[in-house]
């Protein structure tokens, strides 16, 4: 693997998916059991972690995975450790960005043998939000290989993780998934929720994604999902349900007042007791109920615990390029 973007990275040159998915998923529950199984692995190597927004479990499992690893590990916020970056080219900088990312992402791939990278879309501008201009400068420039950790378009990480935690607590099934829009107060990014949808879709399990009319994701990352604007149908029967706001993808930015589809008691009685899914941070009772929250369904602390192990499988594979 050389570098971890997009689901795509995984295929195998047939355009095969299952075969690697499989692989990376069965790694990452080797090191849950396991997590120094290669603990000199990644000794002498240096992984970068480049963060232009916030994170909490990102930041402390992508630590924790090198580490495993026995990997060096040098964090970045660039917010306040670095300069604006200018990721446009052939632009006269005279105003706020001082350095190009041509030259900081070549200089930060000298120092470090692998950079992963996080970058949130400005939710602006749709067109310019998903050309992904940072994720892609890093690419282009590093000469290294760079992990996506979340840009304007996807979070694979995450998306690794949900299969795996799947995986592991319904094994073997071909599971009906909801993922269901929730209310939030401010406009979140569609990443988690196109990736989820761009992974699931690789994988023998149906889901369906029930969102608000006009909250539809693009297309591109919805290929074979069945598409529901009734959130109640949707959850019917359904073994897992994902819960995740997203702003709008077409009324670009647009953040929706729409808080009958909080998820409560109520709505996952009509599911197949499923299993609660959340990739965190939550703002509890606007998207989800306390009493779904602390319920015995909910696996939102052991899918945290699993960006660990899902992340150290990346990073292990990536190594064996490097290696």
């Amino acid at each position: 693997m050389n570098h971890f973007i997009s689901v795509e990275d995984i295929a195998d040159p047939s355009g095969d998916y299952g075969k690697n998915l499989k692989s990376l998923i069965a790694l990452s529950e080797k090191y849950k059991k396991n997590p120094f199984a290669d603990e000199h692995f990644g000794k002498k190597k240096t992984l970068g972690l480049i963060f232009f927004n916030p994170s909490l479990r990102t930041r402390l499992s992508s630590i924790k995975a090198a580490q495993n690893l026995g990997m060096n590990v040098i964090s970045m916020n660039t917010s306040q450790d670095s300069w604006l970056l200018e990721t446009a080219d052939g632009v006269v900088m005279d105003q706020g960005s001082a350095e190009h990312i041509k030259e900081a992402a070549a200089v930060m791939g000298t120092y470090c043998d692998i950079l992963a990278v996080r970058a949130f879309p400005e939710l602006k501008n749709r067109e310019e939000d998903y050309q992904n201009h940072m994720i892609n400068g890093f690419v282009k420039h590093a000469g290294v290989p760079i992990i996506n950790l979340e840009s304007a378009t996807l979070h694979p990480l995450q998306s690794l993780t949900d299969l795996m935690t799947m995986e592991s607590l319904r094994p073997n099934k071909k599971l009906n998934i909801t993922m269901t829009w929730a209310p939030h107060i401010k406009p979140l990014p569609q990443s988690v929720a196109n990736s989820f949808a761009q992974w699931v879709g690789k994988t023998a399990h149906q889901v369906t994604i029930a969102q608000p009319s006009g909250f539809e994701l693009a297309q591109e990352f919805t290929v074979g999902a069945k598409i529901m604007h009734d959130q109640d149908e949707a959850l019917k029967n359904a073994d897992i349900v994902y819960v995740k706001n997203w702003s709008s993808y077409h009324d670009y930015g647009k953040v929706g007042d729409f808080p009958d589809w909080q998820v409560t008691s109520s709505k996952m009685a009509l599911t197949n007791q499923a299993l609660l899914m959340h990739c965190l941070p939550v703002r509890r009772n606007l998207v989800i109920a306390d009493e779904v929250m602390d319920s015995a369904n909910s696996v939102v602390i052991e899918q945290a615990g699993n960006r660990e192990f899902a992340a150290q499988a990346v990073l292990k594979k990536i190594l064996e390029n490097l290696n």
